[in-house]
């Protein structure tokens, strides 16, 4: 434990926050390549520095995969192919020819994502007929209208309306390369998800054919004005780094989308988007040469707030300089403005909410800002009468994001029709935020923490989390993977709230994690567990997976058991000799069966934090 204390405090950065690389897959380097070759930006060292990355994450399948250990992904794999056919790679060389077989087996391009096809089409390589319809129209919907924008989780409606932009206007700029060479001649649309033949498909099918009818003769004063609008939408909410959302897909379509209306790479709002991609880049000088790999998004805030916790279970006091450089980093980003998710919830003043990133004061989180609140009130900081003053704002956002359920989401509030989700070109990944266990679980464990158990806000997340348990005994885990995370959330929460360990719930919950336990002491789930139920609770052990599992066990006292010190024992014999875990595999969740998140502190601050808090256990703390 003080080895894995004193690694953790040699992280951090001078400023007092900690961040982990937020590793994801290699579309993020292919789409880099791809907009910079739109834009007319790419340079050749780019090219090769992202190629190179690209390739050494080719498996020997010849495929490329949405997380480490995991199944080839056809869009994935058609977009690394291009990629590196982009950066000069010869067809005939092996590893492309075996990605270009696998592609053709499992069905071409013609089953690839849309996204995949629509970067395609900007090129020339597919037809914008082809691909559903996104009227820019949309940014008039009132909020009370099926499929307006407030009914779009707030990653997709960032995405979607510089997206209506482009497929508007259907730009063919030249790739340099060609992809016939993946195609089947075969049908069109997602295997994984194709429709299911309900009667809402049929409607939006048709819809479709509706509003592919209208893109070729638009109302014309109408769309220049939604075109106008939605450009004012997307500038409107750029960050002070040059993002959007502090994520990759709606930045890099919102430059796309402006460029398209005219917007020059010299203008203030697209230079500062692409100088700000620079600050998403990794470069690493490897035997192979330098390479070059983009995060999908960057975690100082969440980072740093459970580097704090851990650090706390470790048994480090809070006067301790690091921690109060971390507390006084963290104080320091609370946003204080009014955001997308007072379209819900307008009468909810601003200030309170944290956001995950450096900056995103548009889209402050739930999850974040209930770590915030426990890490501030767990070290003492909240006492200080600065402090206590944001941990009121920050108890009234949370309480007034509650959802009807009772139930929290990750950023909005009652974002639960599900109308969305049957869209032709909703085929990849969540499009709306529902409450979910983990945040739930976060959000009613720090207004205990902060308030009091009997709140009837409290209570109503309580029942939320006792009546969304899974037959088998555990809760499902939306933003971390996946039952594992689901239970370790839920299970301490419940117990800070006042359900005895005795209670029914909880006993299915500790069997549940119990008869999961692999052989070697730790616990691991595989991500497959999201698309097929023979995998929930099953996979490698990791460091942060069992740390999770152990959180539940010791909430309820089971610290002197054979499956706890197992836990234990797993962590102390995978440690490293600096003070680390190692682990490859992916435990965080983006988009559940879709897109998930490698994030390289979760081996670290997890594992700390189970240890501190075994300890205490074991000394009756």
């Amino acid at each position: 434990m003080e080895a894995a204390r004193d690694h953790l405090l040699s992280r951090q950065h001078e400023h007092g926050w900690w961040k982990g690389e937020l590793q994801t897959n290699v579309t993020m380097d292919a789409e880099d390549m791809m907009l910079r070759r739109f834009l007319g930006i790419l340079t050749a060292e780019e090219a090769a520095e992202s190629a190179r990355w690209i390739r050494s994450q080719q498996r020997s399948d010849g495929t490329w995969g949405t997380f480490y250990g995991g199944p080839g992904d056809l869009s994935v794999t058609v977009e690394a192919y291009v990629a590196l056919k982009l950066a000069g790679d010869d067809v005939a060389e092996e590893h492309m020819a075996s990605a270009r077989d696998w592609i053709l087996r499992q069905g071409g391009i013609e089953r690839t994502r849309v996204f995949t096809r629509m970067w395609l089409a900007m090129f020339g390589q597919w037809s914008w007929d082809e691909l559903p319809a996104m009227p820019p129209e949309i940014v008039f919907l009132p909020s009370w209208f099926p499929l307006n924008l407030a009914d779009w989780g707030c990653w997709a409606r960032q995405t979607i309306v510089p997206l209506t932009v482009v497929s508007t206007l259907r730009p063919q700029r030249e790739l340099g390369v060609r992809t016939e060479e993946l195609r089947t001649g075969g049908p069109v649309g997602r295997l994984r998800q194709g429709a299911d033949g309900s009667a809402w498909d049929t409607v939006f099918n048709k819809l479709d054919r509706v509003l592919h009818g209208y893109g070729r003769h638009p109302i014309r004063p109408l769309r220049r004005q939604a075109m106008r609008r939605a450009a004012e939408w997307i500038v409107a909410r750029q960050e002070a780094d040059g993002c959007w959302g502090g994520i990759q897909p709606p930045w890099v379509y919102s430059i796309l989308a402006l460029n398209l209306l005219g917007y020059p790479l010299d203008h203030p709002v697209l230079r500062t988007a692409i100088t700000g991609l620079e600050g998403f880049l990794i470069r690493e000088d490897t035997a192979q040469g330098r390479m070059r790999r983009m995060e999908a998004c960057q975690s100082p805030v969440w980072d740093t707030v459970l580097g704090i916790q851990a650090l706390h279970d470790a048994g480090l006091s809070g006067e301790h300089p690091a921690m109060h450089r971390a507390l006084e980093y963290v104080r320091g980003e609370e946003i204080m403005v009014r955001g997308d998710w007072a379209v819900r919830r307008p009468a909810l003043p601003g200030g309170g909410g944290w956001a995950f990133e450096f900056e995103n004061d548009g889209y402050p989180d739930i999850d974040d800002t209930a770590e915030v609140l426990l890490a501030f009130n767990r070290t003492g900081y909240a006492e200080q009468d600065r402090v206590a003053s944001a941990v009121s704002r920050g108890r009234r956002w949370l309480r007034g994001m509650r959802s009807k359920d009772g139930g929290w989401a990750a950023f909005d509030a009652d974002n639960t029709r599900w109308l969305v989700n049957k869209l032709p070109f909703c085929d990849f990944g969540a499009v709306i935020d529902p409450p979910s266990a983990d945040v739930t679980a976060h959000v009613v464990e720090a207004l205990v923490e902060t308030g009091d158990s009997d709140d009837p806000v409290v209570r109503d997340g309580v029942r939320w989390l006792l009546e969304n348990q899974e037959d088998d005994g555990s809760w499902y885990g939306r933003w971390g993977v996946n039952h594992i995370y689901g239970t370790g959330a839920a299970v301490p929460a419940l117990v800070r709230a006042g359900i005895p360990p005795e209670h029914p719930a909880l006993r299915r919950a500790v069997r549940w994690l119990e008869e999961h336990q692999n052989q070697d002491g730790g616990w691991g789930e595989d991500l497959r567990s999201y698309d097929d139920p023979a995998w929930i609770g099953r996979g490698d052990s990791t460091a942060s997976q069992t740390a999770w599992a152990l959180f539940a066990l010791l909430a309820v006292g089971r610290h002197d058991t054979r499956a706890v010190r197992g836990g234990v024992g797993f962590l102390v014999e995978t440690q490293q000799p600096g003070g680390y875990w190692s682990e490859p595999q992916f435990t965080g969740t983006g988009f559940p069966g879709d897109f998930y998140i490698n994030y390289h502190l979760y081996r670290q601050v997890f594992p700390l934090a189970a240890l501190g808090r075994y300890r205490r256990a074991v000394r009756g703390e």
